[in-house]
């Protein structure tokens, strides 16, 4: 039987990757440092995030899972580290447009009300790890108030900000412009300035045709933005980036 890789994180130390029998895993224990590896969890008092640590867990986040679909009722709310979710609207036809992305700066999944339903789809586009709590859990300590209340709203407040910038992007942005937005957008939660990204993945969540990625992608790296090769683009100059991107992006 294949091992699981769970997280097992001491006070005082960084990460240690210990391979746990699936048969006879236990849940990873918590710690202050390894729970504020996402920084909404960091902006926690020490007492507030510590009374959470029952109700969390340490979980893989593998690339292409989906933590919820359009319509699903989310059991879990996902604090992420180093992975990144896309947020998707999924059409019935099956196409999927990516509408805002979470990094460890933020949560997924989070449930104010009971019989609320998701009204999107979540996947996990690059691979990590997170902390994930039962939503009636956190939707508890939300009503209870305090600082995880404040983050939360702050949180929500930022994603409508980046769902009307998406908008914004479609409907005035070139298609240069929206792809310099993407890549920045997931540089912001990247550990490097490398990305694990191909041309058709990017097509899809901006809704336009590989060809037209193909395109941009090269002018880019002609102008010494990007190098790009089969699965991995770098950015090479953030600040030239940001200014082509122009209106279509404001750093997270």
């Amino acid at each position: 039987m294949q091992q699981a890789t769970h997280t097992t994180v001491s006070a005082n130390a960084v990460i240690a990757m210990q391979p746990v029998s699936q048969a006879a895993a236990a849940s990873p224990a918590i710690s202050i440092i390894g729970a504020q590896q996402n920084e909404l969890l960091r902006a926690l008092s020490r007492e507030e995030l510590v009374s959470l640590f029952n109700h969390l867990e340490l979980v893989p986040l593998t690339a292409g899972k989906h933590l919820f679909d359009f319509g699903d009722k989310m059991e879990y709310a996902f604090f992420p580290t180093n992975a990144i979710v896309s947020l998707q609207y999924v059409t019935e036809d099956g196409g999927a447009t990516e509408i805002a992305v979470v990094g460890r700066e933020g949560v997924v999944g989070v449930s104010m009300y009971e019989t609320e339903r998701a009204n999107c789809s979540a996947v996990v586009q690059s691979a990590g790890y997170g902390y994930r709590i039962k939503s009636a859990v956190l939707r508890e300590a939300f009503f209870s108030g305090g600082a995880l209340a404040q983050q939360l709203m702050r949180h929500t407040s930022a994603l409508f900000a980046q769902l009307a910038q998406t908008v914004a992007g479609v409907r005035h942005g070139s298609i240069e412009q929206r792809l310099c937005r993407w890549l920045l957008e997931r540089l912001d939660r990247s550990t490097s300035n490398e990305l694990k990204v191909t041309q058709e993945m990017i097509a899809n969540m901006l809704g336009v045709r590989r060809e037209s990625i193909t395109c941009s992608a090269g002018k880019l790296q002609e102008e010494g933005l990007i190098e790009y090769r089969r699965g991995t683009v770098t950015v090479l100059d953030r600040a030239g980036m940001e200014r082509r991107a122009g209106g279509c992006y404001v750093a997270a």
